[in-house]
């Protein structure tokens, strides 16, 4: 099974650049044809927020024009820059979009899907108005009870906010709230293989509560990659990509593998592919 995770597409409506800068929808369109170029072809694509920029109905129209070509089904988990009910009238025929959690008077999207080989489960972290984001109890009880009922399944979870701090001073300001009581969940059940991530725009990987954690690159601009303490928000344009999860089998143990595929500007900018071949080990 293969899994493509796109995340941080920030469009805004058609014509206009983000942060007066940023020509968004172009590289969405060409994830589009990457995705649907793989060979072999993604089972599914998960979105880990942030579709559009400001929230706007004709950014949202955008995104649904851009990404109605994909061929792989498409799933969708809201992040700070969506408005959840512009996002799920823009995609009605979504139905897990409907599946919510009632806490603290607003509604929260989570969801799971148990049409592939592994278990996908799909957590709303964000909270209206706030940039940061996290979980509240109301939702890590419905994790821990969707869990439980298949303890054995193997299950990726994917969500807009990291439950871990980046490095990247400017995204670490706000905590996730609800870190710890999350990881207490996720130890309980060793067959999670991956907590998918977005809001950061770049790839960043470490352990998580026994598992691995990841965040995906952006596709509409990536974060600047500075890691001194304290350093201003900026973005650079760098080539946007996919992460592509991979459940197989190797060596004889089913294992969840993760790749970045970066996505080119025009068909073959970059040479290859070449042979690699030759002495591997020279005496």
């Amino acid at each position: 099974m293969l899994i493509a995770q796109i995340s941080d597409f920030h469009l805004k409506p058609e014509g206009v650049l983000a942060y007066d800068a940023a020509d968004t929808a172009t590289p969405l369109m060409r994830a589009v044809d990457h995705i649907n170029a793989l060979n072999p072809r993604p089972d599914l694509v998960l979105v880990t927020g942030d579709l559009v920029d400001e929230g706007a109905l004709e950014s949202y129209s955008l995104v649904k024009k851009i990404l109605t070509p994909l061929k792989p089904p498409l799933f969708i988990v809201p992040g700070n820059h969506d408005h959840k009910t512009k996002l799920c009238h823009t995609f009605p025929d979504h139905n897990y979009l409907s599946q919510t959690i009632e806490e603290g008077g607003k509604q929260y999207i989570c969801f799971t899907i148990e049409d592939f080989p592994i278990r996908i489960i799909g957590l709303d972290t964000v909270t209206p108005g706030e940039h940061g984001g996290g979980l509240g109890s109301r939702r890590l009880a419905w994790l821990d009870n969707t869990l439980s009922n298949q303890p054995n399944a193997p299950t990726v979870i994917f969500m807009h906010h990291p439950p871990f701090a980046s490095a990247i001073a400017h995204m670490d300001m706000e905590f996730f709230s609800g870190r710890e009581e999350l990881a207490h969940i996720i130890e309980k059940y060793p067959t999670v293989e991956r907590v998918l991530c977005g809001h950061v725009h770049r790839p960043v990987f470490r352990r998580f509560a026994g598992t691995i954690a990841n965040i995906c690159p952006g596709i509409g601009m990536q974060l600047v990659l500075d890691l001194r303490e304290e350093v201003p928000s900026a973005f650079i344009m760098e080539p946007p990509a996919i992460m592509l999860h991979l459940w197989t089998d190797l060596w004889g143990e089913p294992t969840l593998l993760t790749h970045i595929s970066v996505i080119e500007e025009r068909p073959g900018q970059y040479s290859g592919p070449h042979p690699f071949f030759g002495v591997v080990s020279p005496k």
